[in-house]
């Protein structure tokens, strides 16, 4: 049977809901965290992004979709593969990279399988140290698109995947895995529940995780709460969690992440793709709808209409 039209619903509104915080959050970016009295708007980015023009948070995403859209299998090297060389096209003239991915795509040689990008990533885990940053989760949004009739392990394994392929960190591939799968979750139930997706961990990080979620559950907890270090795939995921279990909409979600301050763009983009698969992407105002747009020249149609291709390809 085809989605019902809730969970179709909910299925664009992961990725739109997500362009939608990318953009909200881009003029806000590296700024303090705002007052609840401050209502967010759309304006000119920190990068130079347009009015309602997403950054590298969706852009990064838009490969993953479209190849799940043409129905090929993120388990496939070749899809993967894809994926990377299409980023390492996009980021020769994007207006932002992060630094992490930045620096690991750079170290990708010409040709290149994805041992290559796997070693490079490595290589640069190596080098720095760490690659915990939030550049990972913030491209979540498609994944749960093509497993919504497949077990939730599937999913966690491309997750975990996908993520290696720029953020070598085991933080940053459990924090992927959980995040999809809870979208996933979502759009087949409408409801929001990240602790139940835990037991895709192995136990030691599901016992970790367990307690930062937790943290981002309390009562009155707010993304300016996880303001320091939210370039952090762990602050990131818990000021994006607090964004949308406290909110009483979608457009509250997105606002409460751009409140948060310091990396508003990504935590918001984060937080649309949990949140969008919550409440749907009815639940974003059409003037936002009207005006997102971005790389590589995409259109919130377009962003649709890829979804829609996706669902048909795997549907229930």
């Amino acid at each position: 049977m085809p989605l019902t039209a809730p969970q179709l619903d909910r299925a664009i509104g992961a990725v739109l809901a997500s362009a939608a915080g990318d953009a909200l959050g881009s003029q806000y970016e590296f700024g303090p965290a705002l007052d609840d009295a401050v209502t967010p708007v759309f304006g000119a980015g920190q990068f130079g992004h347009g009015v309602g023009e997403w950054t590298d948070d969706t852009s990064m995403a838009v490969p993953i979709l479209d190849v799940l859209a043409r129905g090929d299998r993120l388990e496939d090297a070749a899809s993967r593969e894809e994926i990377v060389g299409r980023w390492i096209g996009w980021a020769q003239t994007a207006k932002d990279v992060g630094a992490q991915t930045r620096a690991v795509l750079a170290r990708i040689p010409q040709p290149f399988t994805e041992a290559d990008v796997l070693a490079a990533s490595r290589a640069e885990h190596e080098r720095a140290g760490r690659s915990g940053g939030n550049g990972a989760l913030m491209r979540t949004g498609p994944l749960a698109l093509g497993y919504l009739d497949r077990p939730a392990t599937e999913l966690a394994a491309v997750a975990e995947a996908i993520s290696k392929l720029t953020h070598w960190e085991q933080d940053s591939a459990s924090a992927c895995i959980l995040w999809s799968a809870a979208i996933r979750h979502a759009i087949l139930t409408g409801e929001l529940d990240v602790r139940a997706q835990l037991s895709l961990l192995p136990a030691a990080d599901a016992a970790r995780w367990g307690g930062l979620i937790e943290e981002a559950l309390m009562p009155g907890a707010h993304p300016r709460d996880f303001m320091p270090q939210n370039g952090w795939v762990v602050r990131a995921f818990q000021g994006a969690l607090a964004a949308v279990v406290g909110a009483s909409s979608l457009v509250d979600a997105l606002e409460r992440a751009v409140r948060g301050g310091a990396d508003t763009d990504t935590v918001a983009a984060i937080a649309g793709a949990l949140g969008g698969a919550v409440w749907g992407a009815s639940g974003l105002p059409g003037e936002w709808v009207g005006v997102l747009h971005g790389w590589p020249g995409y259109s919130a149609r377009d962003l649709r209409g890829q979804v829609e291709k996706v669902v048909s390809a795997g549907a229930l």
